[in-house]
Formats: C-alpha cells, sequence, structure tokens
C-alpha cells in the first residue's frame, strides 16, 4: 500500500466553489449557458462542466452575443462588460467573488477620489490576467499594471501613488514591492498601499511549507493558466525540491517516481478536489502494475 496523502487545504476556494455550484445549478435547468472565459484555471475541470453543456466564449463572441444567459466567473469583470449585457439583452449569472468585488470598489473610489489628476493608481498583479482587467476596469484603463520590479520604469516617482494587489498575488512579493516604492518615493510625493491579497489564498503559502516539509515527493496538480497554482509549485518546490507539476493523472506516469516514498498530492485554488484524487489512483494503479511485474 503507498503512502500517499492529498492535501486537506488544498483545492477549489471559496469563489470558485461559487461560481461552479452556480454553473451546475444553471445547467441542471436544461437551458443554454454561457461562460464569459474559462470558469477557473484548470483545463480538466473546464472540460467536465463542458460535457455538461457549459459554453465557453470570449469577449469578442460576448460582444455579440443577444437574448442569451451568460455565466460571470469568480475573476471580476470590468464596467463595459455589464454595460454590454444591458446593451445587448443578456441575463447575467453573476458569480464574481465577493473579496475582487470589494477589491473593485476600493480601487474605483481611489481614482475617483484621488487628490490629484496624476496620481498614479498602480495594481501590483500579471497583466492580462481576468482579474487584473477587471480591476483596470474601474480605472477608465488607466492604471498602471506592476508584475515585478523591472516594470518600475512604468512609474513617476514624483507623484502620488496608491497601490493595490490582485487578490491571488503573493504577500511575500506585495510586501517586497511596498518596501521598494517607499524607498523610490521622491520630493513631496505621497505613497499609499493596500494590502488587498484573499487570505484564503495567502494562507496557502504556510500550509504548503508544512505540508511540503512532511513528504518525501509531492505532486502538485494544477491547470497550467493558473497564476496561483504557478506561486504555490514555486514555493513548494523550494521548500522540497522533489516536488512535481503536473496537469492531470497519466502525467505522472513519466516522472519516474520512487513509490516506496512518502508521497504528498496538493494543488492550487483552481484545482479540484476529484483531480487530485485521479492522481492517487493513478499512482496507486502503477505501484500495483510494479507488484505484478
Amino acid at each position: 500500500m503507498l503512502n500517499i496523502e492529498i492535501d486537506k487545504k488544498s483545492g477549489f476556494c471559496f469563489g470558485v466553489v461559487n461560481a461552479i455550484s452556480k454553473a451546475e445549478e444553471e445547467l441542471a435547468k436544461g437551458e443554454t449557458l454561457y461562460c464569459l472565459g474559462d470558469i477557473v484555471h484548470n483545463g480538466q475541470e473546464v472540460e467536465r462542466l463542458k460535457q455538461m453543456g457549459l459554453i465557453t466564449i470570449n469577449h469578442d463572441q460576448f460582444s455579440n452575443l443577444h437574448n442569451a444567459k451568460v455565466l460571470l466567473r469568480a475573476h471580476g469583470e470590468p464596467p463595459r462588460t455589464y454595460e454590454i449585457a444591458k446593451e445587448n439583452n443578456l441575463t447575467l449569472i453573476d458569480a464574481s467573488c465577493p473579496v475582487v468585488l470589494k477589491l473593485q470598489s476600493r480601487i474605483k473610489k481611489a481614482y475617483q477620489n484621488a487628490p490629484s489628476t496624476d496620481t498614479q493608481i498602480v495594481i501590483y498583479g500579471k497583466k492580462g490576467h481576468a482579474e487584473v482587467n477587471g480591476l483596470v476596469g474601474q480605472t477608465d484603463e488607466k492604471a498602471v499594471v506592476i508584475e515585478s520590479e523591472a516594470d518600475l520604469n512604468k512609474l513617476d516617482f514624483t507623484k502620488n501613488i496608491r497601490l493595490f494587489s490582485q487578490t491571488t498575488k503573493s504577500l511575500e512579493g506585495f510586501n517586497h514591492l511596498v518596501e521598494t516604492l517607499s524607498e523610490n518615493i521622491k520630493n513631496d510625493a505621497d505613497f499609499e498601499f493596500s494590502d488587498t491579497i484573499c487570505r484564503q489564498v495567502a494562507n496557502r503559502i504556510p500550509n504548503i511549507t508544512t505540508f511540503a516539509k512532511k513528504k518525501d515527493i509531492i505532486i502538485f496538480v494544477s491547470g497550467k493558466k493558473s497564476s496561483n497554482g504557478k506561486v504555490l509549485y514555486e514555493h513548494s518546490k523550494k521548500i522540497n525540491p522533489n516536488t512535481y507539476f503536473v496537469s492531470e493523472a497519466e502525467e505522472v506516469v513519466n516522472l519516474k517516481l520512487d513509490l516506496t516514498k512518502k508521497i504528498g498530492i496538493c494543488g492550487a485554488t483552481s484545482t479540484p478536489r476529484w483531480l487530485m484524487e485521479a492522481v492517487a489512483d493513478k499512482l496507486n494503479e502503477m505501484a500495483l502494475a510494479q507488484e505484478i511485474k
């Protein structure tokens, strides 16, 4: 019998659970349901819901859609999406995460109440990410997105800065950015920051740290598009060099693992529990095959 443990604190966060529950609820009614963008950054879960009838569309397709029902995923959307829905008589099933909606509201307020017209609204996040697009939309597309210190040349340190963060970014990375901006602000410019990182996500770091230390091998399960998955995987790899990234169960076959070791399976906030269980099943199947041989 293999020594395998699936991390109980890994898997879907509240926002993703809510979005998928709403999708399943609507699909159960037998009506056509569209989803604006992948409902979650996990190809296996997207495919499961596709088999149930969920139709994923992009923003161009959304703009040309009329008299239909569309699910908005947890990442949130910019104001223009709601305007198009009204213009095209679209019924929205809004599954935007409450944490994201609160952040959107804070950014919009900071933008509208800025002490000067040249105040810079800065978002620490991944450029082009669905959540970040929604956040930038609160500022008439004027917010500056900073992914790393390489982007600091986008800022004018002689002018006011208001810093926010994408909810799924690293707390360590955000704190480092705050320190850097504080050191570079010039003259009488004002720098304010708001820690807007979701604690359900941020708390995964200490949990992964503990979990990875207890195991000989870590199988990290995540979709390749998941920003959160990338952060958590890299952290696990730092704690336990024997950490392997897989997106589906079949991929473990090529890892050449020592199945006599203690193996831990964990994942991102966008990783379904059933997929981590499928990885465990595949490992047990491999062990059984080895015994037979």
